[in-house]
């Protein structure tokens, strides 16, 4: 289960900071407050593909970062978008345990 959630210099999003509970989580907010971006983010995270303008305007870098929970293990996942020119490429991704 994904408990928490952070993304930076991801399309509109700055900096943002999710933690969900157990159960279910419901994501509301106006036509272009980011909520999409966050599910493209946890795509993201589970191998997707990015495109370069993925990365916000005028950074470098787009970062994701989660924890996975399943029983009493933790999952830390990195991932790391670097912009070259028009595209992305996937900088680092390291898994670690927490």
């Amino acid at each position: 289960m994904l408990r928490f959630l952070r993304v930076r210099n991801l399309a509109v999003i700055d900096t943002v900071d999710v933690e969900f509970e157990p159960g279910l989580n419901v994501l509301t907010g106006e036509t272009g407050a980011g909520k999409s971006i966050l599910v493209e983010a946890v795509g993201l995270l589970l191998g997707g593909r990015a495109s370069g303008d993925l990365v916000r305007t005028g950074e470098d870098t787009a970062a994701i970062e989660a924890i996975f929970e399943q029983g009493d293990q933790e999952l830390l996942v990195r991932h790391l978008h670097k912009c070259v020119g028009d595209w992305v490429e996937d900088y680092r991704r390291s898994p670690a345990k927490v």
